[in-house]
């Protein structure tokens, strides 16, 4: 319950203090608005991101000073045996993305914002449960830099230094995040909004999925279903308004031929099906790529039949 413990702990804090600080409690979630406004778009100035980057820092190390005098004993920041520094290091990108992502879709963008949403805090936690799970056993599942460099300092007897890695990663990131957030919501930097925007949207949402999906069954995650739901959920919250969040050639197959949505195409649904599929392909190389090469094979399940699976 580890994942969920932390993914509660960040909702609630989220919705008790949104309202007063924006509730950033993540120094790769404040650069992510720094680069945001920098770009035109919704966020913070320089000078609030570097006074608040300082003091949620500040407050990590405090923070993992004050569990390891609890306990007597504090736990070591690197990757998880057989596994090397770019392993890890791409498993802190991805989902430190995910989350600075999901937390510009729904908490940021203007839309959003003008609505009052009442579902930010979810879907910013649920991220947190589908990269524990997901991603938690090759880096240990940070994707904030001051986690990294909280478990660090208090870790120093045990060794020293990868919080840096771990950072600059996170860091990467938050940037990334940034520029697919105006990729996804050009309309909050004022340009329009192109059919290129919902392919994008399409492809990021079931990329992330698949991943999810797949360093779960490769990490044997006890937590599976909740970890690939809850990556599904946050991606639903944050690209709905975008491309209608399908991320699943069966999902637009199926409201294609229900004939609800007058904008989907045949044309239309045929490129949302090649954004999915290639989304799904990339997560696929990306998580056999972190396991070193190994995959699993996708056919019936011990003695169940191809009838059986149909």
């Amino acid at each position: 319950w580890g994942g969920v413990s932390i993914a509660c702990v960040l909702m609630v804090a989220i919705y008790s203090m949104g309202g007063i600080s924006g509730a950033n409690f993540n120094p790769a979630v404040s650069m992510t608005l720094g680069i945001s406004k920098a770009m035109g778009g919704p966020g913070l100035d320089w000078k609030t991101v570097g006074i608040y980057c300082g003091v949620q820092s500040a407050a990590g190390v405090a923070a993992a000073l004050c569990y390891s005098a609890l306990f007597g004993e504090s736990f070591n920041l690197a990757p998880a045996k057989g596994f090397a520094w770019y392993h890890a290091g791409l498993c802190e990108l991805l989902y430190t993305l995910m989350l600075c992502f999901v937390v510009m879709n729904v908490a940021a963008a203007k839309k959003n914002v003008q609505e009052k949403n009442q579902y930010y805090g979810l879907a910013i936690g649920f991220v947190i449960i589908a990269g524990a799970y997901g991603a938690g056993a090759v880096s240990g599942g940070c994707f904030n830099p001051a986690v990294a460099l909280g478990i660090d300092v208090s870790s120093a007897g045990l060794g020293f230094g990868w919080c840096g890695p771990y950072i600059l990663f996170e860091l990467a990131g938050a940037a990334l995040a940034a520029v697919l957030f105006k990729v996804v919501r050009p309309e909050d930097f004022e340009c329009e909004k192109t059919a290129t925007t919902e392919l994008v949207s399409e492809f990021l949402g079931t990329y992330i999925l698949v991943l999810t999906v797949g360093l779960n069954v490769l990490g044997k995650s006890k937590a599976a279903a909740f970890s690939i739901a809850a990556s599904l959920t946050s991606m639903i919250y944050a690209l709905g308004d975008v491309s209608g969040a399908h991320f699943n050639p069966a999902v637009t197959v199926a409201i294609l031929a229900s004939g609800r949505c007058p904008d989907l195409t045949p044309a239309k649904a045929g490129t949302f099906m090649g954004a999915q599929i290639a989304g799904g392909i990339a997560a696929a190389f990306t998580y056999a790529f972190i396991y070193q090469g190994s995959t699993f094979a996708l056919g019936p399940v011990g003695d169940f039949t191809w009838a059986g699976v149909s």
